[in-house]
């Protein structure tokens, strides 16, 4: 309590107006932590938050409590990413965004770098790889709990099945707000277009854009089947999902700190499993709802010399950019 808010609380009690038992349930009211993502209703994002907010009150009590809000409802990645260094929010979970707040989580747009989640679990706790990411957040004004899964991204669109590089020419793909991903699908000769994925079924819709990429369980849950024709599963990308903290993190208490931060880690694992899961049977629902489904050439991509410039240039802006990109190669084997 502040001074001020001590006197009135005294003079209060000397009145009769309150009594300490009011007071210490009052001082007793658990804290409000509050997360934002913009998953819509049926996410991989907003299965794992959910999950997470269930599991850390559970442990918290009466200390803190954990609400979520998806569907952009506290705003874009961006917007939350500025509301958590003000401290209005104090969760989020941005995905490729992340790439423009720090070179280094550039790592997670090179294409096809990822395999498989066995090379994903692998990357999340790695020494070099989670000692570089978090303090990239952390030079950002950031703090970085764990990783949790966005996913590996696929191509929808209505001109055609994208098999290789050369059916992308042309097309306008909306993209998340992210440098980098503009840069990969310029260099595969497409025309790539950074819209909030808010936004992205109205301009699907309207033809502002003929196509976007995503992973599955963004797809489905937002509906995009109903104004595209093509799905091509080109996996071209692996995104995590960053759960950063901001401002209000040093403002709770240690106990507090700690539940979350283990809870946070704890969903790295689960997290994955979600998103095999959503993957297996999300590909089934969207055939059902009459999808055009391919399964793309990835070495035609691996072997284009797009991808082998997005791998110089990310070596070139990041000083131990290749370091990074060979550790998670080694990983993968």
């Amino acid at each position: 309590m502040t001074c001020r808010t001590l006197k009135l609380v005294k003079t209060l009690l000397a009145a009769g107006v309150l009594t300490f038992s009011t007071v210490a349930a009052v001082q007793a009211e658990p804290i409000t932590v509050r997360l934002g993502h913009v998953g819509e209703p049926g996410s991989l994002m907003e299965k794992t938050a959910n999950e997470f907010a269930k599991r850390a009150n559970a442990e918290l009590g009466d200390k803190a409590v954990i609400q979520t809000f998806g569907s952009s409802q506290l705003g874009k990645d961006t917007e939350m990413l500025r509301k958590l260094k003000l401290g209005t929010i104090d969760l989020a979970l941005p995905s490729t965004v992340m790439s423009s707040v720090d070179p280094a989580y550039a790592l997670y747009e090179m294409p096809f770098l990822f395999k498989d989640r066995e090379q994903v679990a692998k990357m999340q706790n790695d020494p070099l790889i989670r000692g570089t990411m978090t303090e990239a957040a952390k030079k950002q004004g950031y703090v970085l709990l764990a990783f949790w899964e966005n996913g590996f991204r696929n191509i929808t669109n209505n001109e055609r099945p994208i098999n290789k590089p050369a059916d992308l020419e042309g097309i306008k793909l909306r993209v998340p707000n992210g440098e980098w991903r503009v840069r990969m699908f310029k260099a595969y000769h497409a025309n790539p277009t950074p819209l909030a994925y808010s936004e992205t079924f109205v301009g699907l819709q309207t033809g502002t854009v003929d196509g976007q990429e995503n992973p599955l369980a963004q797809i489905y849950p937002a509906h995009f089947y109903e104004v595209q024709k093509y799905l091509s599963l080109t996996g071209h990308v692996y995104t995590p999902v960053s759960v950063l903290a901001g401002a209000s993190w040093k403002r709770l208490p240690k106990d507090v700190q700690d539940i979350i931060e283990k809870i946070a880690m704890d969903m790295q694992p689960v997290a994955l499993q979600y998103g095999a899961e959503m993957d297996k049977d999300l590909l089934g629902k969207l055939k059902e709802k009459g999808m055009i489904v391919n399964t793309a050439d990835k070495q035609a991509f691996i072997n284009d010399p797009g991808t082998a410039a997005i791998y110089k240039l990310f070596q070139d802006s990041v000083p131990n950019g290749k370091e990074l990109v060979e550790r998670v190669k080694e990983l993968g084997k």
